[in-house]
């Protein structure tokens, strides 16, 4: 095994819990390898995920996906940020070409997508791509994620239909 990949599994088995040993293992595997998709896109979770820093999330994203638009590993995680930065078109857009690209863990995008129509208060489209998440997952923990999503979505859908009432 090389040097960058040593550091680049020290970094994801320390993360999220020793954030100092995480980013000194980045910081190692990112000397040997600016180009380390894997190095840069676990930079951009900590500053996403850890420090809410998203356009510098965003850079390090971006930066992987430069030097390989296929780091299927990435988009998950870019597309959460442009979510949460309220980037919605960019968002749709990174959506619409990950599932596109061979091997992408498609379940998580739809997720994402679902997500995405979420925030933007479009419930029943939301619900509707929840189920296509389930139809591609393939993994039993992200079974219970897409439950609570579909849980949290019929809740909201549900609070809608009241305030739709009353305000009538």
């Amino acid at each position: 095994m090389n040097s960058v990949n040593k550091y680049v599994l020290q970094a994801l088995d320390n993360y999220p819990y020793y954030l100092e040993g995480t980013l000194e293992s980045l910081s190692y595997a990112l000397s040997y390898d600016e180009s380390n998709t894997m190095a840069l896109c676990l930079m951009g979770r900590v500053y996403s995920e850890q420090l809410f820093d998203y356009e510098q999330a965003k850079k390090y994203f971006q930066e992987a996906l430069a030097y390989n638009v296929q780091a299927l590993e990435v988009y998950p995680y870019f597309i959460q940020t442009l979510i949460d930065m309220g980037e919605y078109e960019a968002a749709k857009n990174t959506i619409k070409f990950a599932v596109t690209l061979p091997g992408m863990p498609l379940a998580e995008i739809w997720i994402k997508k679902a997500l995405l129509f979420e925030k933007l208060r479009k419930f029943k489209k939301a619900l509707k791509i929840s189920k296509m998440a389930k139809m591609d997952n393939l993994d039993s923990n992200l079974s219970s994620t897409i439950k609570s999503i579909e849980d949290r979505i019929k809740s909201k859908l549900e609070m809608n239909k009241t305030n739709n009432k009353r305000n009538k």
